[in-house]
């Protein structure tokens, strides 16, 4: 189950920046805004759904992977509250 949880990790780290770069290429002031202020990526990805599709979901996948693997983990389940 660990190798799960760091490959959900990796999955979501490639997406995140794949996500971070195409914010960049549309504007520097979308990208800063995206690394700097809450909520700015989600609106992005809303307003340009068909340039973020692909980032977002392979994101969203590797924290759905991750969020399970950690919940099946009696180490990390333990300190999670219910």
């Amino acid at each position: 189950m660990t190798a799960l949880f760091y490959l959900g990790l990796v999955v979501a780290l490639v997406g995140g920046i794949w996500l971070l770069v195409v914010t960049f290429k549309k504007s520097v002031w979308w990208g800063l805004g995206s690394l700097f202020i809450p909520l700015v990526g989600l609106i992005f990805v809303i307003m340009n759904w068909e340039l973020t599709k692909k980032p977002f979901l392979i994101y969203l996948a590797g924290v759905v992977v991750t969020v399970i693997a950690a919940m099946n983990m009696p180490e990390i389940a333990a300190q999670m509250p219910v």
